[in-house]
């Protein structure tokens, strides 16, 4: 042990400095412990071991259950099974320039964990140091918002902003800074997400919104159903399709009404540790009406472009197996019409939903409701142009 502490105190300072501040370094969790016993010299550094998920848990057994049970778990199996996402120009997926540099949190086999590390691309391939950062792995690093904020931020998920200027957010920078006691209330991601250390992320509505059974107003049920149809889970006659049963497999959706309620009460009941009921109702009422609301702009438009593609106005990708747009291979949108549509989806329907759950009207409105309108009115103003272009041709 202390051969590695010598040598890599000259060749990488900074990693030993930072074991030194773990806990690790005062619990008897030496180098070998995690890195194996193989690499000895500069000749063999690649016998050195690559910690795995696993070898957390052999120490972290409940946090690692927890995990395994939430979403985070499930993030890289998501990018690698869904093939639609193979779809995609490699620059939007691979490394840390695209999709993997957040969905590497996930579980992974052997054989990637190998061709990962072959590539040079060790972050997150423990899963647990995407919070607790190599080699302090530090607790309290983990339970601050900003943590969060690598991955839950920007164009499809304005999260930390959202969560930034709340007034859950605002509080607690207000706290930092020292302006309010130290004992102020001042929720982060981590106590409504994580409620108690819980590792086992998961919410009703998830990052798709939506869920089975559907609602029973009937024009935000038919809106549901063309949104799924759009996600390629719902074939045109309302039918689960393949990949209805791989967004089960993987967890993306609540489908059933017991998975959607566990979720929700639990949220719930962390609110009301600190609001009372009425209020809780009602945020989590209006929520709701938010996602029915934004659903029923969204199915608008999605028919809008379908019919464009059943009478051959616009041309239907060849690997869209019917005449919907498919929200899985957003960079196949070629014509403004449908780039709208993609915009529409991943940027102002969710920041409508993700800001009314977050408390954050400016987001819910201005960035969302808003525009989703702004949208549909632009997507109806280019069918009819298309319409119209079509008509002249024949």
């Amino acid at each position: 042990m202390q051969s590695c502490i010598d040598c890599h105190t000259k060749e990488t300072p900074s990693i030993v400095a930072e074991w030194k501040r773990s806990k690790h370094s005062t619990s008897m969790v030496s180098c070998l412990m995690c890195h194996g016993v193989q690499h000895t010299s500069a000749k063999d550094v690649d016998k050195a071991g690559t910690v795995k998920p696993e070898l957390c848990i052999m120490c972290h057994e409940p946090q690692g259950i927890q995990f395994a049970a939430g979403k985070h778990a499930m993030a890289w199996k998501a990018v690698q099974t869904l093939k639609e996402a193979h779809w995609q120009p490699m620059a939007f997926i691979e490394g840390i320039k695209g999709c993997d540099s957040c969905h590497k949190i996930g579980f992974k086999s052997e054989k990637e964990i190998h061709e990962l590390r072959t590539e040079g691309a060790g972050f997150g391939i423990a899963s647990c140091d995407v919070c607790h950062t190599r080699h302090s792995f530090s607790v309290e690093e983990a339970r601050q918002p900003q943590t969060c904020r690598v991955c839950h931020r920007g164009f499809d998920q304005p999260l930390w902003e959202m969560y930034a200027s709340s007034k859950h957010g605002i509080r607690h920078a207000l706290k930092r800074e020292g302006a309010l006691p130290e004992n102020t209330l001042t929720p982060t991601c981590q106590d409504c997400h994580m409620q108690a250390g819980d590792h086992g992320v998961k919410t009703a509505w998830g990052f798709l919104a939506v869920r089975m059974p559907m609602p029973e107003d009937k024009e935000w049920a038919a809106a549901q159903t063309t949104i799924m149809q759009a996600l390629g889970m719902l074939d045109p006659k309302g039918k689960p399709t393949p990949r209805y049963q791989r967004i089960k497999e993987l967890d993306l959706a609540r489908l059933t009404k017991e998975d959607w309620q566990k979720e929700r009460d639990r949220m719930k009941k962390t609110c009301l540790e600190c609001h009372p009921p009425v209020f809780v109702d009602r945020l989590f009422e209006n929520a709701d009406r938010m996602v029915m609301e934004s659903d029923i702009l969204l199915a608008k438009a999605i028919r809008i472009v379908s019919g464009l593609y059943k009478d051959n106005i616009v041309a239907k990708p060849w690997n869209y197996p019917y005449s919907f747009p498919d929200f899985f291979a957003v960079h196949d949108a070629r014509t403004p019409i449908e780039q709208k549509l993609y915009l529409m989806f991943l940027k102002h329907r969710m920041s409508a939903f993700q800001g009314a759950f977050h408390t954050n009207p400016d987001y819910a409105l201005w960035y969302g409701l808003f525009e989703l309108r702004v949208d549909l009115a632009e997507i109806s103003a280019l069918d009819k142009q298309l319409r119209a272009s079509a008509k002249k041709r024949k």
